[in-house]
This record gives structure tokens, C-alpha cells and sequence, in this order.
């Protein structure tokens, strides 16, 4: 596995650091879970804090309109993925962490060999290694990927029964990066969770702005998490149960929005 490297450098003068405070939040619930957000104290208020991932809607989503001008095929108001609110509800689960720090990369042809780099004044590395061999690489599907880990500055205290999972922001094409997913028992582990990912991104040179979301996490109750499971054939009741909801999915206007989605 000798071919495989990262250097910790880049060419040129670093770019200067933003620095950023903590958008205000209400008063916590006290009746409600509470997940909390700890760093050292000399980084509280230098790095952006991780925040409901409503707050990290990506502008793609942000500039569609709602409606597309034309009715669709079964005479309803044609509607884009901005009326969708499945896709809505997705965006807004759980939470997000951002990038602390500008990060520099130059992605080579061999997707590899790749450079990093940031300010010379950041306290710690913001992206480090993995050893390719971690993920079988250079066996596919991984011919072509170095294995890189974001370093979280974050400690999450979970209360007592809740694990989180940690994934690839959802629905963010536009990320040229993909998480590895994890489930972590946070309330249990004391220490801060890193964050493994690959570059998916095109080559050439490109900076990671900080506040870049790198990772969505999602409580996750452990004692309501199902593990049975049954694949059988449908009654006639279900089906025709099925059948009338698809119709009305498709000639009622806002039936899943009136009707079956419940407010998150």
C-alpha cells in the first residue's frame, strides 16, 4: 500500500480564518431530552456550533419554487421538490455539524495523493488520514479513494438510553463528499466521535468553507428501535385499503399534508 499518501500542506498563503459566534437558541424545554454541544473553551465562539439541521436547508432547495406552472399528469397543480415534505421533514431531523475551519484540498487524476491544507494559525488538523487498507482499498469499490476522517471538536452528551446515528447530511448532492454512517451510544461515550468520509467531489483545487455541514446526527431512542420484521402477501382489505389511498394520494389536493403527516 506504499502509493497511497497525504501531505499536510498546500501551496500558496492561507487563507484567513472567519470567526463566528453561536446563534442564539431558546431557553431548553426542561421537560424535553436535551443533547448538548461541548469543545474546549478556547475554541467557544472561533468555530461555528453544530444547530438544528432545519438551519443547514441547502440552496439548491432554497431557490426552487413551490409550484411548476403546469398542472401534472393527473390534473393537480404541478409541484416541485420544494412542496415535498417528506423531503422537508428530512432536512430538518436531528442535527448538524459544521466544518470548524477553511480547509484547502488539491484531488489529484489518481484520487489519491491527496494535499491539505489550512491556516497556519488553526489549533488542530481539521481532516487527517485513514489507512486505506481500513476500507479494503484499493479492492473496489474503492479503487480510486483515500479514506479521510473530519476531526470533531464536538463532545455530545446524550441522555441516559438514546445512541446517535451519524450520517451523510441528507439529500445533499452538492457535498462533494461522502460520510461513512455510524451508530454511537452517546450516552455512554465520553469523548468526541471523528467523522470518516471520502472524497466524491472532481478533482483539481477546492476549500471547504468552514461551516460546511460534514455530518447529520439523529437521536435514536433504543428502546423504541424495531428489530422484527415480516414480508408476506397483502389481505384484500389492505389492498384495497392501499388502492384508495393511492387514489386520493394522486387526485386530492394536500391529503398528505392535511391528512397523514404528522408535525415534527
Amino acid at each position: 500500500m506504499g502509493e497511497y499518501s497525504v501531505r499536510f500542506s498546500f501551496g500558496g498563503a492561507p487563507q484567513p480564518m472567519r470567526p463566528t459566534a453561536d446563534m442564539p437558541n431558546p431557553a431548553p424545554d426542561p421537560d424535553q431530552p436535551l443533547i448538548e454541544f461541548l469543545c474546549d473553551p478556547a475554541l467557544h465562539g472561533r468555530i461555528p456550533a453544530p444547530d438544528r439541521a432545519v438551519r443547514f436547508v441547502p440552496d439548491w432547495f432554497k431557490r426552487l419554487e413551490r409550484d411548476l406552472g403546469m398542472p401534472d399528469a393527473h390534473g393537480l397543480p404541478g409541484l416541485t421538490a420544494k412542496a415535498c415534505l417528506p423531503m422537508t421533514d428530512a432536512f430538518a431531523l436531528g442535527f448538524v455539524i459544521p466544518l470548524p475551519f477553511d480547509v484547502q484540498l488539491l484531488v489529484p487524476e489518481d484520487r489519491v495523493s491527496i494535499q491539505l491544507g489550512w491556516a497556519a494559525d488553526t489549533p488542530f488538523q481539521p481532516i487527517e488520514q485513514h489507512l486505506p487498507a481500513q476500507i479494503g482499498a484499493p479492492a473496489p469499490p474503492f479503487e480510486h479513494t483515500m479514506p479521510l476522517k473530519f476531526i470533531n471538536p464536538w463532545r455530545i452528551k446524550m441522555p441516559d438510553g438514546y445512541s446517535l446515528l451519524f450520517t451523510q447530511p441528507l439529500s445533499r448532492p452538492d457535498l462533494p463528499f461522502t460520510c461513512f454512517s455510524g451508530l454511537v451510544d452517546g450516552d455512554r461515550f465520553d469523548t468526541t466521535v471523528n467523522l470518516p468520509f471520502a472524497w466524491t467531489g472532481p478533482t483539481g483545487e477546492h476549500v471547504l468553507p468552514a461551516g460546511t455541514p460534514i455530518a447529520q446526527l439523529i437521536p435514536i431512542r433504543r428502546d423504541a428501535m424495531i428489530k422484527q420484521s415480516a414480508a408476506r402477501a397483502s389481505t384484500d382489505d389492505e389492498l384495497a385499503e392501499q388502492e384508495m389511498a393511492k387514489a386520493r394520494k394522486y387526485t386530492d389536493e394536500s391529503t398528505y399534508r392535511r391528512d397523514w403527516r404528522v408535525k415534527k
